[in-house]
This record gives C-alpha cells, structure tokens and sequence, in this order.
C-alpha cells in the first residue's frame, strides 16, 4: 500500500506519518506532500491507493488538490483532514467528491485513536468515515427550511463578488425576475428583514448584510470565494 501525506504543517505532517504507520502496518511506501500542487504532482505520477488531505494550504487548497486528483482518479480514497467545519468547505468538499468515492472527513481535535480508525476504515475497509460535527453541518445544509440550495448559494456568492441582478442573471441564464426570487429566498434563509426600495429607514443594505452574515456563519471564506473569482475571470474571458 503506497500513502500520500499532504500537510504543509511540519508538526501536523509528522504526527500523520506515525498514525500512518501504526493504523496502516502494509503501508510499504509513504509520500508526503507540503502543499496542493505537489500533492497532485505525486498522486499522479505515482500508483498512490489514498491520501490524507489537509483542506487548508497555500497556493492550491486541499480542495482543489482533491479535485483534479479526482478528476484524474475518481476511485481514490481521500481522508480530509481539518481544523475546520464551516460551511464552506463542507460544501465545497461536498461538490467535488465523485458519486461513487471513498472519502471521509476528520477534525483535527480528534484524538489519535480516532484518526487510526478514520484511516482503517476508509484505505482498508472502504468506508466514508464523516465527523460528527461535518455530519451536522452537512445536514443542516441539506435541510430546506436552514440550508441553502444550490441556486440561493450561486446568488450568494454572486453578490459577494459584486454582481449586480443584470450581471448574475446573464452568468446563470436566467432572467432578473428569477435573480430577484433567489434573492428573496436567500434574504429570508439568512434572517435579513427587508425593507422597500423606497424606505429611507432601511437600516441595512441586504446584499451587504447578507454577505457579512455568510461570512460570519462560515457559509463563505476566503478559499471559497478566491475559487469564486477564478470562475468568474474564466466566464468573463479572462
């Protein structure tokens, strides 16, 4: 069994390479990668059986890394492993993973014990091990009444990246009146009391306040939306 190791924490990278060892006794050959692009580099160039990501590095993010490793690999069983449980990148593992994947997605604060066990079921067992607290979060997500769809998540992200209701209706295909209706229904998901246009007691400019409240609620963060400007430069033809 040949392991990947994609940490680009020193401390953290040493620490997975003994769990590796102990939970995973036929791992013959372990690699280890200190950012995304060099994880995809070895995965691919290698007949690497599973990798354990970290969501969060420099340059390329475990997502991304995860992504085209997918995409060139869609059998490969990845373990993330994070400190984080936002929103944000559940949801952004969540749109990447292939339907047929092993995977699993581990905090950071689990114990070693844990970690040894994530690491068995998923690279020998086959299992999709998903922490308890990415569980919740995922159905949350998932729940209609407190989660976001997929188009009220679009049009949140579109307003993050200053969009007007013309610019988001000609990148989606859609016409302005269902801009504004995805608008209202995210308002209404995020808590955002409207006011009429011609109140001059608004209080809050709603694609603001929903912005400020996404970001406070994990539901948006730097990665995510640095993916986001990405997408748009290549529709813009950037």
């Amino acid at each position: 069994m040949k392991i990947l190791i994609a940490e680009d924490d020193p401390f953290h990278r040493s620490f997975l390479a003994g769990a590796v060892r102990e939970a995973l006794p036929t791992c013959e050959t372990l690699f280890e990668a200190t950012g995304g692009q060099d994880a995809i580099e070895i995965a691919l160039a290698n007949e690497i059986d599973g990798v354990v990501m970290d969501l969060q590095m420099p340059e390329v993010s475990g997502i991304a890394a995860a992504s085209r490793i997918w995409e060139n690999r869609p059998d490969m069983r990845i373990l993330f492993w994070s400190n984080y449980s936002d929103e944000a990148y559940v949801r952004g593992v969540s749109r990447i993973v292939p339907k047929e994947a092993v995977y699993g997605y581990l905090l950071k604060t689990a114990s070693a014990h844990r970690l040894g066990l994530a690491m068995m079921g998923i690279f020998l067992e086959d299992q999709c091990i998903i922490d308890r607290e990415v569980r919740g979060v995922q159905q949350r997500a998932m729940d209609l009444h407190q989660g976001l769809s997929n188009t009220e998540f679009e049009v949140l992200t579109d307003i993050a990246l200053g969009l007007t209701d013309k610019g988001i209706a000609a990148r989606r295909g859609v016409s302005t009146r269902s801009v504004q209706s995805r608008l209202k229904q995210l308002y209404e998901k995020l808590g955002i009391d409207q006011m009429s246009p011609n109140d001059d007691s608004s209080t809050f400019n709603s694609r603001s306040r929903a912005v400020a409240i996404a970001l406070s609620r994990g539901l948006l963060n730097l990665e995510s939306m640095s993916a986001a400007e990405a997408k748009l430069q290549v529709w813009m033809g950037n």
